[in-house]
């Protein structure tokens, strides 16, 4: 709810309203993403790190697959990058196809660093703009509310996210001005409607860095 002096409305060139809504988008736009990641699903989003996940050899309907790494906290000491090769592969063909890797930014950064054979990056930056970079030709996405790797921790999720995660937005974000309440202050209640949770369980996979 911020607020502006009625001098500060009366005398700007621009229209208030407008940049005060565009502004609040940002704000909102990082507590939707950390919703729809770790949300609880009472009060906000039910969060895609928040569902049951089980070994993908095993996977049922209601959990999300994963694949392990074999170390604890880490990547195994040989080969590391093959870990991502399987995480891609553990999708069927048709969520593969529109495939994502969604991570932090300190996980990418760790992967960032992986070679090929020939001492080529596997990470390969966006050719235009308001493209993605790449990992094994798939996007990345860069989540600042994924798990950092850490012993146990998902912290690398692939797959299909547009058929895997359903986000609801009811109506946009709503400014309501109120210019009683704080006088000479004029208060700007604004206000969006989200919802999301998971809607195919196969379409998504994650990568756990623990033993098994």
């Amino acid at each position: 709810m911020p607020a502006a002096s009625q001098t500060l409305l009366d005398d700007s060139i621009v229209n208030i309203d407008d940049w005060m809504a565009k502004e609040v988008q940002i704000v909102f736009g990082e507590q939707e993403t950390n919703a729809f990641t770790n949300g609880d699903g009472i009060t906000s989003p039910k969060g895609l790190m928040t569902y049951p996940k089980i070994a993908a050899g095993s996977w049922s309907w209601g959990n999300i697959g994963y694949i392990a790494t074999g170390v604890a906290g880490d990547w195994p000491a040989t080969n590391p990058s093959d870990k991502l090769l399987d995480l891609a592969y553990s999708a069927r063909a048709g969520y593969r196809a529109n495939g994502r890797f969604m991570m932090s930014r300190h996980t990418q950064n760790a992967i960032r660093k992986f070679k090929d054979s020939l001492g080529n990056y596997m990470w390969q930056p966006a050719q235009a703009a308001n493209a993605d970079a790449t990992l094994l030709s798939f996007p990345v996405t860069e989540n600042e509310y994924m798990p950092d790797i850490s012993s146990g921790a998902y912290s690398i999720a692939f797959g299909d996210f547009n058929r895997g995660y359903l986000i609801v937005d009811r109506i946009g974000v709503r400014l309501l001005r109120d210019p009683y309440t704080a006088k000479p202050y004029v208060l700007f209640y604004v206000t969006k409607r989200v919802g999301g949770g998971m809607q195919d369980f196969d379409a998504l996979k994650m990568l756990k860095f623990d033993v098994s």
